[in-house]
């Protein structure tokens, strides 16, 4: 099922209409600041498995999930008073900041050495959908082992993904760039990818 929503003012109906299938443990595919993503709530197992298999993925190498604002993001994360100060200044934004995860967030979402990859997109349908459905969304990119390269149209990727997935929201093209990804860990700010973010100021 193809959805369009409006990428600038999302409508709250539509909005809801989505978060329904979110609630009910549907896999979606949504656009962010940087791709096409593939996404479901955080808390519901079944669904996060699911994604493993559609990205043909190894449990070992966690998703990372998107927040609705800096309020969101220290709920799931420890973060220090530089993490913030850095966060506040880059998001929303094409980032995906690395920091201990709290105890709220799913073990399946953790890594061993318990951190997390946090997303805070400049896009407000993503951050709609966190709003409405009152936490997280898993995020990577709608992109799976038979595919050369991230779609950039919603129609594309409904040809792809549409089996396997329980719907796709079209938001305007997505001109596929990957996040830039900062480790915040110790309060040593580390550059793991160089993304569509600009890292020139760690």
């Amino acid at each position: 099922m193809l959805i369009e929503i409006n990428p600038d003012n999302p409508q709250s109906r539509l909005i809801q209409q989505v978060v329904g299938v979110l609630k009910k443990g549907g896999v979606i595919c949504y656009p962010t600041d940087t791709v096409y993503g593939i996404g479901c709530d955080i808390f519901n197992q079944k669904a996060v498995k699911r994604i493993y298999q559609i990205k043909r993925r190894p449990q070992q190498k966690p998703f990372s999930f998107i927040c609705s604002d800096l309020k969101d993001v220290s709920i799931y994360g420890h973060i220090s008073n530089l993490a913030y100060r850095i966060m506040k200044k880059h998001l929303p934004g094409a980032y995906t900041f690395i920091v201990p995860a709290a105890k709220i967030v799913p073990k399946i979402m953790t890594t061993k050495q318990k951190t997390v990859g946090i997303r805070v997109p400049d896009n407000e349908i993503c951050r709609a959908l966190v709003e409405a459905l009152g936490n997280p969304i898993l995020t990577t990119s709608a992109v799976t082992g038979d595919a050369e390269e991230a779609q950039s149209e919603a129609f594309a990727i409904e040809e792809r993904l549409g089996r396997l997935v329980d719907l796709v929201i079209d938001g305007g093209p997505v001109y596929p760039c990957p996040s830039s990804i900062v480790s915040l860990i110790d309060d040593n700010p580390v550059i793991l990818r160089i993304g569509k973010g600009d890292v020139s100021m760690f």
